[in-house]
């Protein structure tokens, strides 16, 4: 039997579609939603519901907190830590199309987070002393 909590994270992905076919993995009592191994999204309930959660960048949280999304924090072992996440902002809960630039966001984190970090140049070595 499909719980409140299992639809509403159906309906998250189907919101999502245009970042491309969701999946949805249960974790840590929510979902996390992903699409082509890119985790873009999490349904998580913090003590006020549940929310779905978009994968931010450091490019794109300016855009989440200019639209008053709130940042995934928690409390683990006495301690508030958070996470690049932030909440969907409520008018792009309402449809597909509202949700899109979004998701596009969200999967653009998810890509950016996947390359590999810069390296430093190597420094070249110096021949041995004659």
């Amino acid at each position: 039997m499909a719980t409140h909590r299992d639809e509403f994270a159906n309906y998250c992905c189907e919101l999502l579609c245009t970042a491309g076919p969701c999946v949805l993995k249960r974790m840590f009592g929510g979902y996390g939603i992903s699409t082509d191994g890119l985790s873009i999204a999490i349904v998580a309930d913090l003590g006020h519901g549940e929310k779905l959660w978009l994968k931010a960048s450091a490019e794109s949280i300016p855009t989440f907190e200019a639209a008053g999304c709130q940042r995934f924090t928690y409390t683990a072992q006495g301690k508030s830590r958070s996470m690049a996440y932030y909440s969907a902002p409520d008018d792009a809960m309402e449809s597909v199309p509202e949700m899109a630039p979004w998701a596009r966001l969200a999967l653009q984190a998810a890509l950016a987070a996947r390359q590999p970090p810069k390296r430093k140049p190597k420094t070249a070595l110096r021949p041995p002393a004659t």
